[in-house]
């Protein structure tokens, strides 16, 4: 084999290497540099809202897992009076696939008032929830409620994009493909970089919707609504992939 042909080689080698690792470099560092953001449900400083994020419902409207772990965590917080209220984002692109809507059932059913759930129908992915949430909303601190796999990204895109964002993981279950999920994350982290350090697309958006954060109607521990979005084309989101 000549020099020039175990150069070629070496150096295939040597950038297939650096494509495989980098992602997995950059998941490392993220996951350091967010862990110090990640608190125990019991130790989250007050702030004065909760995003949660859509992680997928079935046609009969009950929540995937992932969600309704995520929407349980984000009402203890309410009803502990950790938070003001909660902003519940999530894919709403056809008129039979509703994600906010179906949320903000859930917390209904379960005594959080109407009037403390503000409703996001245009996040379609973390990006889109955390960018929207500063420029439509006018969010400036908040607790990310999310499964521990989407944490670090979800605090990673929201910090970029100019929140003061802490973040609570709602692992109540095990989770089906839960080994998927943590190896998709390796990607979808990547994307997230790009997106906040050099594309910087800009989502759906709309007006800008004052919303007073730190007011509240239920009592600190057990305005009008707020709805946001906009209908399009979509498709639907399968139960238990806590996409994003």
């Amino acid at each position: 084999m000549s020099k020039g042909m175990v150069l070629t080689i070496l150096v295939l080698f040597g950038g297939g290497a650096v494509v495989l690792l980098s992602p997995l470099a950059l998941r490392t560092w993220v996951g350091h540099e967010t862990a110090g953001r990640t608190y125990a449900q019991g130790k989250v400083p007050a702030k004065p809202v909760a995003v949660v994020f859509g992680a997928g419902y079935w046609p009969s409207g009950r929540l995937s897992d992932a969600l309704a772990d995520r929407m349980d965590t984000a009402i203890d917080l309410y009803k502990a009076g950790r938070v003001n209220k909660l902003l519940l984002t999530g894919d709403n692109r056809t008129a039979d696939y509703n994600e906010p809507a179906t949320m903000a059932e859930y917390a209904l059913a379960r005594g959080v008032p109407r009037e403390d759930l503000v409703l996001d129908y245009a996040g379609r992915r973390t990006y889109d929830s955390c960018y929207r949430a500063k420029a439509i909303f006018g969010v400036e601190e908040v607790v990310l409620v999310t499964q521990a796999f989407h944490l670090p990204r979800a605090l990673y895109t929201c910090n970029r994009l100019g929140i003061d964002a802490i973040g609570v993981a709602a692992d109540r279950h095990q989770y089906l493909r839960a080994h998927w999920y943590e190896l998709r994350e390796v990607a979808a982290l990547t994307r997230a970089w790009f997106d906040v350090n050099l594309l910087k697309p800009v989502p759906v958006l709309g007006d800008p919707i004052p919303v007073d954060w730190n007011s509240r109607l239920g009592n600190r521990k057990e305005s009008c609504p707020i709805i946001a979005g906009i209908s399009g084309e979509g498709q639907f989101a399968a139960a238990d992939s806590p996409g994003g």
